[in-house]
């Protein structure tokens, strides 16, 4: 389970406090796909954040019984004078996960060749987030965090890694946040909207998609 609760996070700013997650109250059991809409600058990469326990919520808490990942699309935890190698060893101790195991499978995965033996601060953005990606599906966790999906290398990868995060490990819960809702009605069995810092869940995705067409139209939406 992974449980929000009452979370609220304040950035402050050179006008002042500025409130970006206001309440927010989630949860989510084995299994269970939550997809998060909101618009840029909604907070959504704020919220998989604190989820994740990169940051901590100014108030409120987050229950965790589960494991849960990193955020996917995050790429700035690697050192880049490392290899990825290397990057992936450190992640390997931390997470206590087998290093020779967990090689072989980010090797394949992630098609890096003999680029894994070289500094990660020499890689394009694109080699980058297939590491990331690659160490993201070696280490087992029973939650995956997943911050604005998106195409990473060509189309051959890309299904790649779809299928192995939604296929392979689809017993696994996802929270996922994202600005469009097409991948989310695919994948998600909840939907969420995250609107001036509050947060919406619905059973029902078609309930969740009509409220955020509402957002996007620019209508005042009360929560």
């Amino acid at each position: 389970m992974v449980e929000a609760k009452k979370i609220c996070k304040v950035y402050m700013t050179r006008k002042g406090p500025r409130d970006i997650l206001k309440n927010i109250s989630f949860c989510i059991h084995k299994g269970d796909k939550l997809g998060i809409l909101g618009c840029n600058g909604a907070g959504k990469s704020t919220l998989i954040r604190v989820i994740s326990g990169a940051e901590l919520p100014t108030s409120g808490e987050i229950e965790r019984t589960m494991s849960v990942s990193w955020p996917l699309a995050l790429q700035g935890g690697f050192v880049g004078h490392m290899t990825g190698t290397d990057n992936l060893r450190f992640i390997s101790r931390i997470y206590n996960v087998e290093f020779k195991q967990a090689l072989e499978y980010v090797k394949d995965f992630s098609e890096l060749g003999t680029y894994l033996y070289e500094p990660v601060n020499t890689y394009s953005s694109g080699m980058r987030a297939r590491l990331a990606f690659a160490i993201s599906m070696a280490v087992d966790f029973d939650c995956y965090l997943i911050d604005e999906i998106s195409a990473v290398g060509d189309k051959r990868f890309n299904k790649k890694y779809k299928d192995t995060l939604f296929n392979e490990k689809g017993d696994r819960s996802l929270i996922m946040v994202s600005h469009f809702y097409g991948v989310i009605q695919e994948y998600c069995n909840k939907v969420a909207v995250l609107d001036q810092g509050r947060l919406a869940v619905f059973d029902d995705p078609k309930e969740a998609i009509a409220l955020y067409d509402r957002v996007l139209a620019g209508q005042q939406i009360t929560f």
